[in-house]
């Protein structure tokens, strides 16, 4: 069992993403991680969908993804090269003196943004890998996480190899 990175290429339509997903509910699967968006081809989308199972549990999904009528392409970018990036939004408690000052220190280290400073709440902007997201996390625990949204992971393979190509 590992952890899985798709790449979902589909027709941008109305119920698509219910019925990418409902293959995945159906089979079991729960889906760690999931983003959509407008991809480079007008009238496109693109799912990066990052699960946990094994390798020919994986691709039987896959085949039936690739039978849905609007999916056009589906890559499983796990065992390639690729640089994955999530976005976290983190509201901290933060009163104003010693402790809001260490949570703006601690921003600084994880290269994150500070993008809104209340009364007693500070709110930081960060992007990475997982690992870094959840590293922030763990350090601004200790100060009381009042807010916490994360993305879920997108990826892109390395170099001039594209998912649309594969050359």
């Amino acid at each position: 069992m590992k952890r899985h990175t798709l790449s979902v290429l589909v027709e941008n339509r109305a119920g698509v993403l219910s019925r990418v997903t409902g293959l995945f509910s159906r089979r079991g699967f729960n889906i760690e991680s999931l983003a959509v968006g407008t991809s480079e081809e007008e009238g496109t989308s693109r799912i990066t969908l990052v699960v946990f199972g094994d390798d020919r549990e994986v691709e039987q999904v896959i085949k039936q993804l690739n039978k849905l009528i609007d999916v056009i392409k589906v890559s499983d970018l796990t065992d390639r090269e690729r640089v994955e990036r999530e976005l976290a939004l983190i509201k901290v408690a933060a009163e104003p003196g010693g402790v809001r000052a260490e949570v703006m220190q601690i921003a600084t280290i994880f290269r994150s943004q500070i993008i809104d400073v209340g009364p007693k709440t500070v709110t930081l902007e960060v992007t990475g890998d997982s690992d870094k997201i959840d590293a922030l996390q763990r350090l601004l625990a200790v100060y009381g996480i009042r807010e916490l949204y994360r993305t879920g992971r997108i990826a892109v393979l390395r170099g001039q190899k594209t998912v649309m190509s594969e050359k």
